[in-house]
């Protein structure tokens, strides 16, 4: 009821919901009839399917993780020349295993043009993790893959549930999005290089400053050569004392 009323209101005025888990369906059985021209998602983070789900897709991309399997099942029910628009987490872009393998299936046969890096607190309070944007269309592989880093607006420095995302801060985007050139914001990146990342989707602003981090083994020793430094000390400091007392 809560979903046809939010549809309602936003202008649907004969809402078709299916309550139902779209992945129990073996995605070979679906015709041609069943293939939408626009998809818009925003699968569950984190979520993981029951024992036997994974078996409606094929052996390449099988694994329990909703948000991987719903990507899948994008990828085939999807018309040709159809368009999608879906929500995913960081953890997708960078995972290796049967993530890999759907990045390399999608990007042959879908144009992933457009990665919109979102920052972090969009879904807060509900999770912290960092999400993306990605916009595709069937029927033609990926050449080159725009980014586009989302800035917070002035005086934020992360979301909240008192001050969450406002659809008018995706003007920027909007006044990019035909006429697309590199700026501080913006960056595209040739399908070769993603190929020579194995298909490493996460990739940094090339426009910012990078903090170079040092390794945790190097902080350790940091931290070790600063104890016994402390310890040296205080052994001295309790020698003079006992000197002192000595003389007394």
């Amino acid at each position: 009821m809560l979903a046809v009323t939010n549809m309602v209101l936003h202008d649907i005025d004969t809402p078709q919901i299916k309550h139902d888990n779209s992945l129990t369906k073996n995605v070979r059985e679906y015709k041609l009839t069943d293939k939408v021209d626009m998809i818009i998602t925003n699968p569950p983070f984190g979520g993981i399917e029951e024992d036997g789900i994974e078996i409606n897709f094929p052996q390449a991309f099988r694994t329990k993780e909703t948000t991987d399997l719903f990507l899948v099942l994008l990828m085939y029910i999807l018309k040709e020349g159809g368009r999608a628009g879906i929500v995913l987490p960081d953890g997708f872009l960078f995972g290796e295993g049967v993530k890999t393998k759907i990045k390399e299936k999608l990007l042959e046969d879908f144009n992933l043009h457009t990665i919109v890096r979102l920052p972090n607190g969009v879904f807060a309070p509900y999770t912290g993790i960092n999400t993306n944007l990605l916009f595709l269309e069937k029927g033609k592989p990926t050449t080159e893959i725009w980014y586009y880093e989302h800035p917070y607006p002035e005086g934020y420095k992360t979301y909240s549930k008192t001050k969450p995302i406002q659809h008018k801060e995706f003007e920027q985007e909007k006044k990019w999005w035909k006429n697309r050139k590199e700026n501080e914001l913006a960056w595209k990146v040739d399908v070769e290089e993603i190929k020579k990342r194995n298909y490493n989707l996460d990739i940094k602003n090339p426009h910012v400053i990078d903090i170079d981090h040092i390794p945790p083994e190097e902080i350790y020793e940091k931290y070790q050569q600063s104890v016994n430094e402390i310890q040296s000390l205080r052994d001295n400091l309790k020698h003079i004392l006992q000197k002192c007392l000595n003389k007394g």
